[in-house]
């Protein structure tokens, strides 16, 4: 996710029902937030309630409601409340006996009331009265109302450190401390009937989490996330998901990330995670020892786990007065290092600036607790260094733009084999697979030189064959064709058999493979078909892949057929780990006493001993690891040339030709792929318009590289032209004009302020040219003197002159005329 100096844009509602949608297409201009930016809100004074930790927060309409905690010495029962349009604190409206003073609890809002479950109570000052309750309040947000529920039946071990969540109208238990020991149990009871509400012990299933504590839990499409905490002496960093309507758990594998890429959080504890759109963020948490306050973010569709940067944006949230005297100390320090030395600004500089930004982002913490209004976290409270305890309020902007679908749609290419002009045979068996020499030849060197070499054989073939029919040949390029009449390009690989190249090739389209069921040993050594094909094929990136995907599905069933297969194959990296795993202290017995180690080849079985009594010295490489280059860099550098001689379409802008590929384009574009399918150019030429308007060149190459590889930077007068491309050419989403919207908002400079005006004159945008004009008018002395002016056509200028007749005041008018 890009956050470099991006706002928030509201999200885009399309109308496909309408033939002329484009034209109501409007930009409401108006103050936006910076994605990715902590602000600083007004801290919670002494006076409304105490700085805690252990507490709980939760989110109703435009406030944050902060419940229990401790402030050190005694335990709370006070409610607070956070509105955030005002950024100012109270005590909330209460009636009624709220539940005990406690720590360690959990609260979840349903309809229009927040539930309290358990928790740690008692006197923490004089160490008396301590335990564990199991005991369920409610509290109404409209009256203010607390009652305790009266449950019948049997209820879950009183707990603290717990985990809980609404689904489905019904609140979820998960895990926590008893006082002895931790728990993995759960438990699950209606809120719609409190008269007929009973508790409900969950028989859970699949990879259920370790007993833990201190954890957080989240919902994001439908199933909750349980990610690390305390268990016991091996507290881990793993993410796991609970199917509600299958009772199961899965744990969610990492090893699928090469290396080189954002590895998961540290395991920690006390941590917070919040869910927003496809995503979850982590933050915070005692993490071995120390207290990190980066922000991590997960996202569920790609499986993959990133450090969110915060934004560096100068305007500054909310702050108390103790920072705002301090930012301004620090600015005037970092003036005044300016003024001293020019040249010698690195330490005390730095350190100014770091002190500043500081004021702006929350330090390290631990049992904070945080909750998510509209499209922004809040985080409240925690434990910060030397056991302080806070009442810091922070904010958080998400951004919340559509996912990236370009793994996905090059994806569906594979799948229904539309538009293949390749077919490889494989192996002794010459079973066949089809292909598209674009994708293929823009990700491997190996396969491209067989196709070029395949290329020239059919093309002497061809000329031989034209030869003696009409005594001389013919040169036809590959792009006039007309639809359907060039034949499939035949390439031969006879070291590949055709399962393991499918998942190759699945691979080309889409960086990444499947991961293979754990413990079936023939989905691993499928994979290390594979291994084999890339180490030959020089794919580095799937070599990775394939290792990690190996190393982490080797177990005490399969690790014998594994290392033999290796050997088998020479594969000697896997050999390796296969032969460390078997001989460890805690897997050595188990290995030998199987029937495989029985029938396993003498060789082996003599390496086997001599490694468990002579173990070889570990060798340690300095060397970076080559993780390959991925599906986005491959087709970024495709499309800047190095497809060219591989281009069988000629797209033309204003008469312009544009050598490019069809099936990228198909894959990208519903209108490129109803236009290939049915009514193909038969000069294989196509014209370039978005609806009635031909983008600028500099437009049209900005839509390009998001139709090749993603990218969505692009100058704002770009932004302008492509607004409606999503629209015209069918594009998965409306991630494009999320972009070109945020985009136009938020960076219309008095710089390029001309040539957006003239690209809103073009396309007709009529309040982004308004948008214009208004800010040609206000700062008309700094835009005259740019040279773009002199080139605007001549009603444009009457535009600007009119604009600034309107604006100039009666007696602006009247000392002119004095002047004159």
């Amino acid at each position: 996710m890009s956050c470099k100096s991006t706002k928030v844009a509201p999200s885009v509602d399309f109308d496909h029902s309408c033939s002329d949608s484009v034209e109501y297409l409007t930009l409401n201009f108006g103050p936006f937030e910076t994605v990715h930016r902590w602000r600083r809100l007004p801290p919670c004074d002494e006076f409304v309630g105490a700085r805690r930790s252990k507490h709980t927060v939760v989110a109703y309409r435009d406030a944050i409601y902060v419940f229990g905690g401790d402030n050190g010495k005694n335990m709370l029962n006070d409610l607070l409340r956070f509105d955030v349009k005002d950024c100012s604190w109270c005590r909330a409206f209460t009636t009624g006996t709220p539940p005990a003073p406690r720590y360690h609890h959990s609260a979840v809002v349903y309809g229009s009331s927040m539930f309290v479950f358990g928790g740690y109570t008692g006197d923490i000052y004089s160490n008396s009265n301590l335990k564990n309750k199991n005991d369920l309040f409610e509290y109404k947000f409209a009256t203010g109302q607390w009652t305790e529920w009266k449950v019948e039946g049997s209820l879950p071990v009183a707990r603290s450190a717990h985990g809980a969540t609404v689904y489905n109208d019904k609140l979820w238990i998960f895990a926590g401390y008893d006082g002895n020991a931790r728990l993995n149990d759960m438990w699950t009871i209606s809120l719609q009937d409190r008269e007929h509400a009973c508790w409900e012990e969950i028989d859970q299933s699949g990879e259920i989490p370790p007993s833990c504590c201190n954890f957080p839990v989240a919902v994001c499409r439908d199933k909750m996330f349980v990610f690390s905490g305390q268990s016991g002496a091996k507290i881990t960093n793993n993410l796991f998901q609970f199917e509600f309507k299958g009772h199961m758990w899965t744990r969610i594998p990492t090893e699928h990330l090469l290396r080189g890429s954002p590895p998961p959080p540290q395991r920690r504890y006390g941590h917070t995670m919040v869910a927003f759109d496809r995503h979850l963020y982590v933050f915070g948490g005692a993490a071995d020892n120390t207290l990190p306050n980066e922000l991590h973010c997960y996202d569920v569709d790609s499986q993959t786990w990133e450090v969110i940067q915060p934004s560096l944006d100068s305007e500054a949230g909310v702050m108390c007065a103790g920072c705002l005297r301090l930012s301004k100390l620090c600015i005037l320090k970092y003036y005044y290092s300016l003024l001293l030395s020019r040249f010698k600004q690195s330490k005390n500089v730095f350190y100014s600036v770091l002190v500043y930004w500081a004021c702006f982002m929350p330090s390290g913490r631990l049992f904070h607790a945080a909750a998510v209004i509209q499209d922004a976290m809040y985080i409240f409270g925690g434990t910060v260094d030397n056991n302080v305890r806070s009442g810091e309020m922070y904010r958080f902007q998400f951004s919340c733009y559509p996912k990236c679908t370009l793994h996905e749609d090059y994806g569906k290419l594979w799948e229904n084999r539309q538009f293949c002009d390749v077919e490889f045979i494989l192996g002794e068996r010459e079973e066949r697979v089809l292909g598209h020499i674009a994708i293929v030849t823009a990700r491997c060197q190996w396969l491209r030189k067989k196709i070029l070499q395949a290329r020239d054989r059919q093309r002497q073939s061809s000329e031989e064959s034209d030869e003696g029919v009409t005594g001389g040949p013919r040169d036809i390029p590959g792009g006039s064709r007309p639809s359907g009449t060039q034949p499939l390009l035949e390439v031969s690989i006879r070291e590949a058999e055709a399962q393991p190249f499918e998942v190759l090739m699945q691979f080309l389209y889409t960086d990444k493979i499947q991961y293979p069921r754990r413990g079936h040993v023939q989905d691993v050594l499928l994979i290390m078909d594979v291994y084999k094909l890339a180490l030959s094929f020089k794919l580095s990136r799937l070599e990775q892949l394939c290792v990690q995907y190996i190393e982490a599905s080797v177990d005490l069933q399969n690790v014998l057929s594994v290392c033999e297969n290796a050997n088998k194959l020479q594969l000697d990296q896997l050999k390796e780990h296969c032969l460390n795993f078997v001989v460890k202290e805690s897997h050595f017995n188990q290995v030998i006493m199987t029937k495989e180690f029985e029938h396993l080849s003498t060789p082996l079985i003599v390496e086997i001993v001599r490694r468990k009594q002579q173990p070889p010295p570990r060798l340690y490489s300095d060397q970076p690891v080559d993780i390959g280059t991925s599906l986005v860099q491959d087709m970024k550098a495709y499309l800047e040339g190095g497809g060219l001689e591989f281009c069988d379409i000629i797209l033309l802008l204003d008469g312009h030709p544009r050598p490019a590929h069809k099936a990228i384009l198909a894959a990208r574009s519903s209108y490129f792929e109803a236009m290939f399918r049915s009514f193909m150019p038969e000069d294989g030429q196509v014209n370039i318009s978005i609806g009635e308007m031909v983008p600028s060149k500099q437009a049209f190459e900005s839509m390009l590289r998001y139709i090749y590889y993603g990218d969505v930077n692009m100058p704002p007068e770009d932004s302008l032209y492509l607004f409606a491309a999503p629209y015209y050419y069918g594009f998965s989403n409306n991630r494009l004009q999320a972009y070109c919207k945020q985009n136009l908002e938020m960076n219309v400079t008095v710089e390029n302020v001309l040539q957006i005006l003239e690209a809103a004159d073009k396309t007709q945008a009529l309040d982004m040219k308004k948008h214009c004009l208004h800010i040609i008018v206000h700062q008309f002395i700094k835009v005259s003197k740019l040279p773009n002016l002199r080139s605007l056509s001549q009603l444009l200028l009457l535009d600007i002159i009119e604009s600034l007749a309107t604006h100039i005041s009666d007696k602006q008018c009247a000392e002119m005329g004095s002047d004159i």
